[in-house]
């Protein structure tokens, strides 16, 4: 089974979710085919710029929070 690829985090982006407890990030992709490329995933927790995270799936990416 695939144990995930990781990403590092370029950019913190803004809190989201019903209690803010989802940060909208940008992070590089570390391995894997798409290697080199930035994009903007949801994560729950406590996260800071240069954390190395581990992506279930590569292919999705969250849609840009629009503000009010």
């Amino acid at each position: 089974m695939d144990e995930g690829t990781p990403a590092e985090i370029v950019e913190l982006i803004k809190r989201t979710g019903a209690y803010g407890e989802i940060t909208q990030v940008l992070c590089k992709i570390l391995e894997g085919p798409e290697k080199g490329r930035v994009k903007r995933r949801n994560v729950k927790g406590n996260v800071k710029k240069g954390d190395v995270i581990i992506l279930l799936s590569t292919e999705r990416e969250a849609k840009e929070i629009k503000s009010r």
